[in-house]
């Protein structure tokens, strides 16, 4: 099965939360020896990983990338009405997408993919769930930190993070859409995203744990993926992101792409036959 779409019905919160995750399905033609669900980057939609989750299904790993709320088919579209941050998506959206996938596939172990965003909050998700799933990826997911970044890039990390949380907070929502970066975003949301770039800490608005504390126990075994040629999530940015698991058992890979072939932050995602392959060998290791 490619692609097949595939709704996660979610609980009415009495807020603005989605009624439902859309996801796309990817499945290997015998039983899949694991599963993997992709959360995107921000703008990013879940239709644009089906290169990638097809490079999966060939080497026997189903895949079900969702959309994130608010992007793709996961409505609400965001606005000034808007309350949600990477607290919300942690607590919410990622526990009831991660129970739907379990059920449909039963015991087969379960890893979560996260790119950009999505590692940042899947993080978050293994503090309150650190048995939830069996593994973390990460690929081209990196701490926003701006001491993670080489140089005056650090600098233009940390003003351009807080430039777009003012503009969040004045316009009611972030419009990366007209900007040309991010994508449509709520105001919670990326003032969560730039207080992780100001101070590097874990810690979103209306969270009711302290997830530093929790952070420190998980155990959980990582794969982190730097690209080549990715300025927004450098392997010092990656690095960052995987301190914030002092207790996993990490290991790093760098994918860089035979000569010729052109990746960044998102183009991996259409060129990623060695990154499904790395995390083939990964899950066979473990």
């Amino acid at each position: 099965m490619s692609g097949a779409r595939w709704e996660v019905p979610l609980p009415a919160y009495g807020d603005d939360g989605p009624r439902r995750i859309v996801t796309r399905v990817t499945e290997p033609a015998g039983a899949p020896r694991a599963v993997v669900l992709i959360w995107p980057a921000m703008a990013v939609d879940a239709s644009y990983y089906a290169p990638f989750c097809a490079e999966l299904a060939e080497l026997g790993i189903a895949s079900v990338a969702a959309d994130l709320r608010g992007q793709g088919e996961s409505g609400p579209r965001p606005d000034r009405t808007s309350r949600y941050g990477y607290d919300e998506l942690a607590a919410r959206d990622w526990p009831r997408t991660v129970a739907a996938v379990r059920e449909r596939f039963g015991g087969v172990p379960l890893y979560l993919l996260g790119h950009s965003i999505g590692g940042q909050v899947s993080v978050l998700y293994a503090a309150r769930e650190p048995k939830g799933v069996d593994g973390l990826i990460f690929v081209a997911a990196g701490s926003v930190d701006f001491r993670g970044f080489p140089g005056l890039s650090g600098l233009r990390v940390l003003l351009s993070t807080q430039l777009a949380s003012v503009i969040a907070r004045l316009w009611g929502y972030f419009p990366g859409h007209r900007l040309g970066f991010a994508g449509r975003q709520p105001a919670r949301l990326i003032r969560d995203w730039a207080r992780i770039a100001r101070t590097g800490r874990f810690q979103p608005s209306g969270s009711d744990i302290v997830y530093a504390e929790r952070l420190a126990s998980v155990r959980l075994p990582v794969l982190a993926v730097s690209v080549t040629g990715d300025s927004l999530a450098p392997p010092a940015a990656v690095d960052r992101l995987c301190a914030a698991l002092p207790s996993a058992v990490v290991e790093r890979w760098h994918f860089e792409p035979d000569e010729g072939v052109r990746v960044d932050h998102v183009r991996w995602a259409r060129k990623g036959a060695p990154v499904a392959a790395r995390i083939r060998a990964w899950v066979d290791g473990l």
